[in-house]
């Protein structure tokens, strides 16, 4: 089959809105993941256990299972208990989540790396917990860890075609309709690879500064 570029000009839009989606999709998804990723790393430092034990068995379910079951069950399972989400916002959920926990340890080893003097320093100064953890531990222990956390960034990325599991239009997945649409996959699969490789490569270029200014990735 040979390639056919005016085939190429008239399937280029559909392939860049799926671009749009896919991009949309990580973007939200490791926002959510950022914040839930500190709440989890929070919250498994209380002392209370009753507090403690839950989040931490949550974050090893979570991680313990496949990311696809997750999405499968955020979108297909939860309309059976009442909960109805768009497919988008379920990607979005189960990318978050998913990638929270993984995030969390990152936290986890940024803040265990802040001197044990520091802690001491700030209730000496008798900072309250809050201010303790908002001006003095997280200012020194989420700067290292900004490489690693933006690594996550990189692979959410590229598992966002298991979207198309639960009918979000992103890139492959439109590839995938335009291609079975027209019987022709040489240029939408070669165009879905170019698209992933181009974003990915500009994504680790900024990984790269990222890691210079911060830190090497470990």
């Amino acid at each position: 089959m040979d390639w056919d570029w005016s085939f190429v000009w008239e399937i280029l839009p559909a392939l860049l809105q799926g671009v749009v989606i896919t991009i949309k999709a990580t973007i939200l998804g490791t926002a959510l993941a950022l914040v839930l990723g500190l709440v989890f790393a929070l919250l498994r430092r209380s002392r209370r256990r009753a507090v403690a034990v839950p989040v931490a068995s949550l974050v090893e379910f979570v991680r313990g299972t496949p990311l696809l079951v997750q999405l499968y069950f955020l979108f297909y399972v939860l309309p059976d208990l009442g909960i109805l989400l768009p497919p988008l916002g379920a990607g979005v959920i189960g990318f978050g989540v998913h990638y929270a926990t993984y995030m969390s340890e990152v936290y986890r080893a940024g803040i265990d790396n802040v001197a044990r003097g520091q802690w001491e320093a700030a209730k000496a100064c008798n900072l309250t917990t809050a201010q303790t953890w908002r001006h003095i531990i997280l200012p020194q222990a989420i700067p290292p860890m900004i490489p690693a956390l933006a690594n996550y960034f990189v692979a959410m990325f590229k598992e966002t075609p298991l979207l198309s599991a639960i009918t979000v239009l992103e890139l492959m997945n439109q590839a995938r309709s335009v291609a079975n649409f027209n019987y022709r996959y040489l240029e939408p699969m070669t165009l879905v690879g170019a698209f992933f490789l181009a974003i990915s490569l500009v994504s680790v270029a900024g990984l790269r500064m990222l890691e210079r200014r911060y830190g090497r990735l470990n």
